[in-house]
């Protein structure tokens, strides 16, 4: 293999973009980003039972899936 063709090469691998991972978990300012609340009312919400919460500490998170969940549930139609 010449230089130049290992080089084609590896430029190649370099404009392969991989799918980044999707963040999972979020503190309580992205998931009041996420759900379109308050920080307040994201609180609410786990302090109520309708949003599970990671504990790290003193650190909460919000699973992304629980989120959807919490949407999903609370959806209505009006006819």
């Amino acid at each position: 293999m010449t230089a130049k063709t290992q080089n084609r090469q590896g430029s190649k691998r370099a404009q392969r973009i991989a799918n980044p991972p999707r963040q999972r978990l979020f503190d309580l300012k992205q998931a009041s980003q996420y759900l379109g609340r308050s920080v307040w009312g994201v609180r609410e919400l786990i302090w109520a039972g309708k949003l599970p919460v990671i504990q790290d500490g003193r650190k909460m998170y919000v699973d992304l899936f629980d989120m959807d969940r919490y949407i999903e549930i609370e959806k209505t139609t009006f006819i």
